[in-house]
């Protein structure tokens, strides 16, 4: 069996205290690039977070107008997701997602598709289950902050696979069996000064990533 970082407790406990803390700014940051590639998409109708953990960023798309539904497989994430207003939670697997197909008018993955088993099997659900397009966030490999992730040690780090930005549109493109009409990136939290920008520089800590779907 894959090991969960997240079926632990005390880490699900935890996690949104850091983006009521040291991660406030990047939170912000993180948020511009997503909301981005959500006008990208069309206005506010329905939307599926894949990996939603503590159900952060679902609250966040309920917020913006979406009718959002999470769905993650860890229990302790979705406890925690529960004892917080403004979204619908359900335990689900990625790769078994139980939802009809265009279920949904997008889909997205914040921060979840490094922890997947099988991300390609994933991104094909989402792409099953989004009519419009599919949005990821996604820690940057070629970063200093995915460098220094990495190199912390922690448990829930070692467990993830960070992608460079090239290798996150190939997986997308070559796992979303369907028609895509675009696909484009940016990264932000760049290093010092630059951190809030948004920019097609390969080397932000965070990578967003936008699949539009065609016909």
């Amino acid at each position: 069996m894959t090991f969960n970082p997240f079926d632990n407790a005390q880490i699900a406990a935890g996690y949104e205290s850091w983006y009521e803390t040291e991660g406030a700014g990047a939170d912000r940051a993180e948020r511009r690039l997503l909301q981005r590639w959500l006008k990208r998409l069309g206005p506010p109708g329905s939307a599926i977070e894949i990996g939603c953990g503590t159900g952060h960023f679902t609250r966040w798309l309920a917020e913006l107008g979406w009718n959002a539904v999470g769905v993650d497989i860890a229990a302790p994430m979705l406890f925690e997701a529960a004892q917080r207003d403004g979204a619908r939670y359900l335990r689900a697997d990625s790769a078994h997602l139980p939802f009809s197909a265009g279920r949904f008018d997008i889909a997205l993955m914040i921060t979840s598709l490094e922890f997947m088993p099988d991300p390609a099997r994933a991104l094909r659900e989402a792409a099953r289950v989004a009519q419009r397009g599919v949005v990821l966030g996604v820690l940057n490999a070629w970063s200093v902050m995915g460098w220094q992730r990495k190199r912390s040690g922690l448990p829930v780090w070692q467990a993830a696979h960070f992608y460079t930005p090239f290798e996150l549109a190939r997986l997308a493109r070559e796992s979303c069996a369907r028609a895509i009409a675009d696909i484009t990136w940016a990264t932000t939290l760049l290093p010092g000064a630059f951190e809030q920008r948004i920019s097609r520089l390969p080397f932000g800590g965070f990578i967003g990533l936008c699949v539009v779907f065609g016909e």
